[in-house]
């Protein structure tokens, strides 16, 4: 089946709406009847709502999943074209990663991942463009460059960050550590001026930027030094962890597999096409508006909405006014991220930095297409701005300009995810558009994965996770963990679910059982 969030068009057909994902769910609504009244609503369909939604259901509880898309998945989606997955959003997972593990050993997915690296043939190289000039580099010495760069930025305490964030699932443990969400990343670089050389300069912020996909003045330094210490305080760490292994079928083959054990249990009802609009806690209940006039009523709810769109549902009594100003600063990811089809089947093994004067920073060849073409996925950012569907030519030269002479384009696929401008994802191979979806336009992401602006998280972390009354809230965007990740989707969901559990369901007389 195909979503609307996304289209089609070719010379013959023009436009059309939809591209094909086994994340659609049809019938788009199942609510019995006879059921007025639920446990638990779950606002959203993503990570952390299909996890609430599942872990009440096996638990005994009734479930009821609004969700405002005709799918699943929230901004982690695949679409399958022309029989190769394209990642929609968010991808990469580890074993490291133990919120994602678990439930990929719980369905027997293990041997459901592969590589995205293969460094063993054809251009088997890292080339690195900067203003001064273009070079070549062995992956050998790729690496070397990279963690020598990083190693210098991360080192705060002698200890590569171990003695500031000694526990990543409580960084603030160390209270030394507040001290950094008030640097930005351009505050840290600016201490570094004399010790970084050119080329390191250059790696340095071109990874920082893929993570961020801000601007350097910002992007927390904090929150920088937190994904470090996610990642094990290094180099190859970061790079297992965050780019490395993703699913053969796609991010939707994993998360459809949450929605159906839900279902088994006869215990979830949902309604897709649904945005709410409004959600009135009147203490012996709670009660959910859609923007279509439908109303739905329950004893509790999780709302799984992203921070950068949590401000378009009113709420009421009206959120804590903490809340609301974390909300109105957002977080800064303006990630642009391009899949490139290329002819040559030798480009299988390259990977390439072009900064600061490309429109797309960082890319890595990540696949074979059936056709026998090399897939390139490439990321830019706010620092350097693009706007793909205002000017085809210039997304096509920001590709090229990863590596001159060796992008022979079929075709594109891009995405762009922010919060303040206009983008547009597109699937091209520049004789015709096939396929595009404009995230920033999609009123329920306006944005990317999320990554802080300084003093976000120190100020703002514990009341974003704070409840509301009858209402909890549960979002990759304010984990504790793996914050912004699948993984931190996860555990939203989870700790929800439990939350939830713990209020509803009737408790032993622990009299009886002595």
């Amino acid at each position: 089946m195909s979503s609307r969030d996304g289209y089609q068009w070719t010379a013959e057909t023009g436009l059309l709406q939809g591209v094909p994902s086994i994340s659609v769910i049809s019938p788009p609504t199942y609510v019995p009847p006879n059921l007025n009244q639920w446990d638990v609503i779950v606002v959203g369909a993503g990570y952390s709502g299909l996890t609430a939604s599942r872990d009440a259901c096996l638990a005994g509880l009734r479930v009821l999943l609004i969700e405002a898309r005709d799918r699943i998945g929230g901004r982690s989606w695949s679409s399958n074209i022309g029989g190769y997955p394209f990642e929609m959003g968010g991808t990469w997972v580890h074993w490291g990663q133990p919120h994602v593990w678990r439930e990929i050993s719980r369905y027997q997915m293990r041997s459901e991942l592969e590589p995205s690296f293969d460094f063993s043939h054809g251009v088997n190289h890292f080339q690195l463009r900067t203003h001064h000039g273009s070079s070549v580099f062995s992956h050998e010495e790729e690496d070397t460059l990279l963690a020598g760069a990083l190693q210098k930025f991360v080192d705060v305490d002698g200890e590569m960050g171990r003695k500031i964030m000694p526990y990543p699932h409580d960084a603030f443990h160390n209270p030394s550590s507040r001290q950094y969400d008030d640097m930005s990343v351009l505050d840290r670089l600016n201490e570094l001026a004399q010790s970084l050389t050119p080329n390191e300069r250059a790696v340095v912020e071109s990874f920082i930027l893929l993570c961020s996909c801000g601007t350097l003045d910002t992007t927390s330094f904090f929150e920088f030094l937190h994904w470090w210490a996610l990642c094990g305080y290094s180099y190859r760490g970061c790079m297992d962890y965050l780019i490395s292994y993703k699913f053969k079928g796609g991010q939707s083959s994993f998360a459809i597999r949450f929605f159906r054990e839900s279902l088994a249990t006869g215990r979830l009802s949902y309604t897709f096409n649904s945005p709410v609009q409004s959600i009135d806690d009147q203490g012996h209940k709670v009660v959910v508006n859609t923007r279509d006039g439908r109303h739905y009523c329950s004893a509790r709810l999780v709302s799984t909405i992203p921070l950068n769109v949590l401000s378009s549902v009113s709420f009421y009594p009206p959120l804590d006014p903490r809340r609301a100003v974390a909300l109105s600063t957002g977080h800064v990811n303006q990630c642009v991220k391009v899949h490139a089809e290329i002819a040559s089947p030798k480009m299988r093994s390259w990977t390439g930095i072009s900064y600061p004067f490309n429109k797309l920073t960082y890319a890595l060849a990540d696949g074979t297409t059936p056709a026998g073409n090399t897939h390139i996925v490439c990321f830019g950012g706010a620092h350097n701005h693009l706007q793909p569907e205002e000017d085809l030519d210039e997304t096509k030269r920001a590709v090229e300009n990863l590596s001159p002479g060796n992008m022979d384009i079929k075709r594109l696929v891009w995405f762009i995810l922010d919060v303040s401008s206009r983008g547009l994802c597109i699937f091209a191979d520049f004789k015709m558009l096939q396929v595009f979806h404009n995230w920033c336009k999609d009123e329920f992401a306006k944005g990317a994965w999320f990554f802080s602006p300084p003093q976000l998280v120190s100020k703002s972390l514990d009341v974003l996770r704070s409840r509301h009354g009858n209402v909890l809230f549960a979002n990759s965007d304010w984990a504790v963990g793996w914050r912004s990740f699948i993984d931190g989707a996860i555990e939203e969901g989870t700790h929800a679910a439990m939350t939830v559990l713990e209020e509803l369901r009737p408790q032993p007389d622990i009299r009886s059982l002595l």
